[in-house]
């Protein structure tokens, strides 16, 4: 989150918490009422509690302000909470039953956001619940008028690039609307799929694109992660990553970012529609035009081929994809015996702008 901003409210979060009301209580009971009974669910963002209580129990309420925790303790004494940040989630893999964030993301640059959903999608179980609530608009800064504090950083969103977002982050969207009654917010009902979550951000140096997760992917948070499949040694001989099975390490370190065309896991990518290849690569178009990395490599010519040109061969594209590079190369997998792995590195090379070894 912004550090600037959790300072503010590390000084003057109990004056900002006396001047707001609850307006979600009701929203927050019916939450919490649908969540299995014992199950774990987090207030992300929790701030002072206004919503702790009506979640239920058991409850892990987390906020980078320790001002602010102190506050929701005292609210709901039952629950535990936790002083940390929402791009560095400190909870294990599927922990979460649901998750409810009223207003807290907006505080999280919006090319960053992907990344901390990325996280807690990994915190959720499959199936798990999501509400999340931020300001609807375009604004970006530390100026916005409505802000009665003074020097927050806010982003708002408008509810198409928001629900891409949730999308690319391996939710199922249900709704993303502006309430009639709050006019200044955007409002998000998801489920956390059974799929792997893009790994992008600004300054990518190279977006990988593959066609889709296979369940095994899915089920273990990594793409390209079936014994067989080529994908992380040729990127290693390619030098575009030093860690394999690592996406996280490979966009902050080497500027490598993931996504598929595809999100819907699948346990073989011929199961796939030449439709959902389209709306897929519809939505991967707004993630590059957002995000501007530097090329887009696609990695399976199927997809390519479904969604964008029936006659495309290995190599650059004549034309670019979204106003960016566009490379495509081979399957990696390991049914793709008409493709070494010296090749595979090669391409990947290419594509990265690098030499495979």
């Amino acid at each position: 989150m912004d550090r600037p901003t959790v300072r503010i409210y590390e000084e003057r979060g109990g004056e900002w918490a006396a001047r707001r009301r609850p307006v979600r209580r009701e929203d927050a009971l019916a939450f919490g009422s649908r969540v299995p009974t014992g199950a774990v669910r987090a207030d992300l963002g929790c701030g002072a509690g206004r919503y702790s209580g009506e979640l239920g129990l058991p409850l892990v309420g987390i906020d980078a302000a320790r001002t602010m925790l102190e506050l929701a303790t005292a609210a709901t004494p039952g629950a535990w909470f936790l002083q940390a940040d929402l791009e560095a989630l400190p909870l294990r893999r599927d922990s979460l039953a649901a998750a409810w964030s009223n207003m807290a993301y907006l505080h999280v640059p919006r090319a960053r956001v992907p990344l901390a959903l990325a996280q807690l999608h990994a915190a959720m179980s499959v199936g798990g619940a999501l509400d999340l609530q931020v300001i609807v608009g375009d604004y970006e800064g530390k100026n916005l008028p409505s802000d009665d504090v003074g020097g927050r950083f806010f982003a708002a969103w408008q509810p198409d690039a928001l629900a891409d977002v949730l999308v690319g982050a391996g939710f199922e969207v249900e709704a993303v609307e502006v309430p009639a009654d709050q006019t200044d917010v955007v409002r998000a009902r998801a489920v956390r799929a059974r799929t792997l979550p893009d790994t992008v951000g600004p300054n990518m140096r190279l977006l990988v694109c593959g066609l889709n997760p296979s369940l095994f992917a899915a089920d273990r948070g990594v793409g390209y992660a079936r014994p067989g499949n080529r994908f992380w040694p040729a990127a290693l001989a390619a030098g575009l990553v030093s860690r394999s099975h690592d996406p996280v390490h490979a966009l902050g370190a080497h500027g490598m970012g993931m996504t598929d065309l595809v999100k819907r896991a699948t346990a073989r990518a011929d199961e796939l529609s030449a439709e959902e290849y389209r709306v897929g690569a519809a939505r991967v178009e707004r993630l590059v035009r957002w995000l501007q990395p530097e090329a887009v490599c696609f990695v399976g010519l199927t997809g390519w081929r479904a969604a964008v040109d029936r006659g495309a061969v290995p190599g650059w594209q004549p034309s670019p994809f979204a106003g960016r590079p566009a490379y495509v190369m081979p399957s990696t997998s390991g049914l793709n015996a008409h493709t070494s792995a010296g090749e595979l590195a090669r391409h990947l090379a290419i594509a990265g702008g690098g030499n495979a070894e």
